[in-house]
């Protein structure tokens, strides 16, 4: 009887464990490794290396405003990054993130996209129409400062899987990333910039998934 007990409790123990759910904080920035697909470390390092190429390039050091020549920095808009990949990507964090710190860089200026406008449209709206606001203090539409730039780009991948053999026991899967960004002038549709950045990463899956 003894032993059984013993056997019954080496047995439910762990299924106990496995019962319990937890939860931590950890480091935003740690390499995040749990699956091939993109993640977090992907999404800050395609991110970081265009907002350090864009902040670094001599074509994006200025332009000039005939009705504010003491404010030079670049007027930008973030456009949007086409998904060619296979999966589901939110590529507006991709965007987020970077004009976040490209702000902070303190050497561009952004104006606000498609979402912002409906916010802006009712405010304004709101300012004139409602009577709570001074009219002398009321703002009014067509005055906003229109954008010098507009970033875009695009987002692909190539997927590749090789199943395992008799030489070799594991299953492999390479997953490419390519992402593209482009900086045109609005007036004369010129390109300032262009750069890419690149990610591989190998995933190796052996017999009993280790």
């Amino acid at each position: 009887m003894a032993v059984m007990k013993k056997a019954l409790a080496t047995f439910l123990l762990p299924v106990l464990f496995l019962g319990c759910s937890s939860i931590e904080y950890d480091d935003p920035g740690r390499v995040e490794t749990l699956t091939i697909d993109f993640g977090s470390t992907d999404l800050q390092t395609l991110a970081g290396e265009m907002v350090d190429s864009l902040i670094r390039s001599p074509a994006l050091n200025y332009i000039e405003h005939p009705d504010d020549r003491t404010d030079r920095r670049i007027v930008m808009l973030m456009g949007g990054i086409s998904n060619r990949t296979t999966e589901h990507i939110d590529t507006a964090g991709i965007t987020d993130k970077m004009r976040v710190k490209l702000l902070n860089s303190g050497k561009f200026r952004f104006v606000a996209g498609e979402l912002g406008q409906d916010e802006i449209e009712g405010q304004v709206r709101f300012q004139q129409g409602s009577g709570r606001v001074d009219p002398e203090k009321a703002r009014a539409f067509g005055k906003q400062v229109g954008a010098d730039t507009v970033l875009y780009g695009t987002l692909r991948s190539i997927d590749k899987e090789k199943g395992r053999s008799l030489e070799d026991l594991y299953d492999k899967e390479d997953l490419y990333y390519q992402f593209v960004l482009s900086c045109v002038n609005v007036e004369s549709g010129e390109i300032l910039w262009s750069d890419e950045a690149e990610i591989r990463k190998t995933a190796r899956t052996g017999i009993f998934g280790g």
